[in-house]
């Protein structure tokens, strides 16, 4: 099992990771009933892109020697209706400006071919922008 989802009432759940215990909590979002004040599920798919990109890139940059420490992500979601869904996903990726070209490269394929990006619908739009300047 990978995890435990609780509903807690009043739109909200608490998910339980199986393997550490760590814990956290969505709510729905303002704009369908929900009180926002925690990640809605969706926004956890979104965030998911970004933290999965930013994680095999650190496997490949550990295995070539580069440092990405402090690398960040921002990630906006875009809603549809009818059926309510995830529209667009934009990741914008600040990395590290002393990384060679060759490097680039292959941290951005690496990015591009992570598990949660490969794992989305073909509808979604994923707007993805390397900023390799900070």
């Amino acid at each position: 099992m990978t995890s435990k989802v609780i509903y807690l009432g009043d739109l909200r759940t608490q998910c339980v990771h199986f393997s550490s215990g760590k814990v956290f909590i969505t709510d729905a979002p303002t704009d369908n009933n929900g009180k926002g004040e925690a990640f809605s599920p969706t926004d956890t798919v979104a965030t998911a892109l970004a933290s999965c990109m930013l994680t095999v890139m650190g496997i490949k940059a550990a295995d070539m020697a580069v440092e990405l420490l402090n690398s960040s992500a921002e990630v906006t979601k875009f809603m549809v209706a009818s059926p309510r869904r995830i529209s667009k996903i934009e990741v914008v990726l600040k990395l590290p400006k002393r990384v060679s070209d060759k490097e680039k490269a292959i941290l951005e394929n690496t990015a591009k071919t992570c598990p949660v990006l490969q794992s989305l619908h073909p509808d979604i739009i994923k707007e993805i922008v390397f900023q390799w300047d900070f």
